[in-house]
């Protein structure tokens, strides 16, 4: 999926900057021109690469998405100023780890 993305974002003019990919979801941060809504960036990386996702692995498609749907059609978008950058490229290559800790404290949880 990551390279998937990294394509699609070059062939739309736009660049991965930051990319991890949890069990369920995935953290990106992608410069592009001001002039792309937010909202069209999603909608571009999304289709595209849900298109060519299931082009590639068709049966994965017919065992788990059969509705045809790999996306959800919501999504969070923050802007980033020059003065926060490294805050938020922190935040998405740190994400697995955090997942990881979480995961691993609940695995330790016992019942009586």
């Amino acid at each position: 999926m990551k390279a998937i993305i990294a394509k699609v974002a070059y062939d739309y003019d736009m660049e991965v900057e930051e990319i991890e990919i949890p069990e369920d979801h995935i953290h990106m941060m992608i410069k592009a021109e001001p002039k792309m809504s937010p909202s069209r960036i999603m909608q571009i990386v999304k289709s595209v690469s849900a298109r060519e996702f299931f082009r590639l692995y068709p049966e994965i498609k017919r065992k788990y998405f059969w509705g045809g749907k790999l996306w959800t059609q919501s999504f969070y978008v923050e802007t980033v100023g020059n003065r926060n950058e490294v805050e938020v490229r922190e935040y998405v290559r740190t994400q697995i780890e955090e997942l990881d800790k979480v995961q691993s404290s609940l695995s330790q949880l016992r019942l009586l």
